[in-house]
């Protein structure tokens, strides 16, 4: 059974001859710049070749609330007909230097409409989201802030692969965006984890020292099966 994810990748993988095939441009996207512009619903559907963005929605009171993050051989952000009011207050932002290849919606449309085993991955990739985000609104309603760091970092230790070390590159301010939870009250919660001996901090990243003591802190929505 699939567990919640906030890092989104390989999804589309297996389509790159396709899109490549299809008409399309293909962008470079330099680090701090926008996919598309704020304040606008998106016009444009990417394929990401390399490189990393992070959808965020910024409130205003000035507060950001870090919901995804989206990486080499998935698409974003999806495919579909209407504009949302929402939309506008969501921004996607790379943060690194990024590749893609961009579609008008109209010519993802096409494809989308064309081949069947594309629109069932797109079906598919909505469903994953919609699982974070039903996920998210649980696990922040009810579980504590110390539980919800638990879980994110096991939710992030997910995507990489075996037999490299377990190491998150998030800082913690990235955490306190995407948990929106108190800076004060995160640093403390790092603590613990260090004195307990469950993680170590360095700059930029978060290296799991101990992966099952951390997932006995996680609940259980969270764990796979």
């Amino acid at each position: 059974m699939l567990t919640p994810r906030y890092f989104f990748t390989d999804d589309f993988s297996r389509f790159y001859e396709y899109f490549c095939s299809q008409p399309h441009r293909k962008r470079a996207v330099t680090k701090g710049e926008y996919l598309w512009e704020p304040e606008r619903p998106f016009e444009k559907v990417h394929y990401i070749l390399s490189g990393i963005a992070h959808n965020y929605l910024e409130h205003e009171n000035g507060h950001r609330k870090i919901i995804s993050f989206h990486s080499r051989g998935t698409v974003f952000p999806g495919y579909h007909q209407q504009n949302f009011k929402i939309e506008g207050a969501l921004i996607t932002k790379a943060i690194s230097d990024m590749q893609v290849l961009e579609f008008s919606k109209a010519e993802f449309g096409i494809m989308f409409e064309n081949n069947l085993q594309l629109s069932a991955a797109v079906v598919e990739w909505y469903s994953s989201y919609v699982n974070l985000l039903l996920y998210e609104a649980a696990h922040q309603e009810y579980n504590h802030s110390f539980i919800k760091l638990c879980n994110l970092l096991f939710l992030f230790t997910q995507n990489v692969s075996e037999g490299q070390a377990l190491t998150i590159q998030l800082t913690q301010d990235e955490i306190a965006d995407i948990l929106a939870v108190n800076r004060v009250n995160l640093a403390r919660h790092f603590a613990r984890l260090r004195n307990e001996h469950i993680i170590a901090t360095h700059r930029k990243r978060i290296e799991i020292v101990d992966l099952p003591a951390l997932a006995d802190y996680c609940s259980e929505e969270t764990l796979p099966c």
